[in-house]
């Protein structure tokens, strides 16, 4: 069930009992590898893969795929046909429309792009779908991490849903009211304030309200803090993250040197 506060999905499988260090340390693990390992293809297809096997063993494919879908499709439709007619390096016509000729350059560098991004946010979303945004800030609190810079690093979990929920109450509450949201480009942008101003404005407040609520809580306090909420870690896992982050480490070492050599 996703949670309407949040991008958090609940589930019981093992992948949402994993600490959430060990998940964020395969996300940033996937960006390295996908970014700086050898064979660019190959590197994408992999751990695109493995991101997918992980969410289908979790139990998070529909969620997955209908995000990916709607966030993925309309930027791959654009850099297709801004790669496939104006890349620089296009030489080779791969298909004509009319007067227009798309590049096999433009377009196989604008699918690389794709892949990419594919892959890294199959990883992100494996990490918010099945991690609370508190138990992430939690984490990296106990990691050492500043109290203000793990909640800076948490809180877009917990804010952007809610800006989403808020955003579609004000465009319903303005459309009661008689405010014209669809038809032309000039109608669109004259409701453009009267729908972006109270969300700014709303926002403002709540962070003000959310400031306080922390100090309340003792949050910019020195000293050991205890927690209602115990974050389960163990040896495999802490051994399973650093081996994560060093095979990463050398497969990025061993793409620079693919590159350096001259392979693609």
């Amino acid at each position: 069930m996703l949670h309407p506060q949040s991008l958090y999905i609940s589930g019981n499988s093992r992948v949402h009992h994993l600490h959430p260090l060990t998940k964020l340390v395969y996300t940033l693990s996937v960006v390295l590898v996908v970014f700086l390992g050898p064979d660019r293809w190959l590197s994408v297809l992999l751990t695109g893969l493995l991101s997918m096997l992980i969410a289908g063993w979790a139990g998070l494919i529909p969620q997955m795929l209908r995000t990916l879908a709607r966030t993925i499709l309309p930027l791959a439709a654009m850099l297709l046909i801004i790669h496939g007619l104006f890349n620089p390096a296009n030489n080779t016509p791969f298909i004509s429309v009319g007067p227009l000729s798309f590049g096999e350059e433009g377009l196989s560098y604008a699918a690389l792009i794709i892949g990419r991004l594919v892959s890294v946010l199959a990883a992100s979303l494996l990490l918010v779908f099945s991690t609370r945004p508190g138990d992430l800030i939690l984490a990296l609190s106990q990691a050492g991490l500043s109290p203000w810079m793990a909640y800076l690093l948490g809180s877009p979990l917990l804010l952007l849903p809610q800006l989403r929920v808020r955003a579609n109450s004000i465009h319903a509450a303005q459309r009661a009211r008689g405010l014209e949201t669809e038809g032309s480009l000039l109608k669109r942008a004259r409701a453009l304030f009267p729908l972006v101003a109270p969300l700014v404005y709303s926002a403002l407040v709540d962070t003000e309200e959310r400031a306080m609520a922390l100090e309340a809580r003792a949050f910019s306090a020195s000293g050991p803090k205890t927690s209602l909420v115990e974050l389960v870690d163990t040896i495999p896992q802490r051994v399973a993250r650093w081996g994560m982050l060093i095979f990463a480490v050398l497969l990025a070492m061993v793409g620079a040197w693919w590159r350096v050599r001259g392979y693609p």
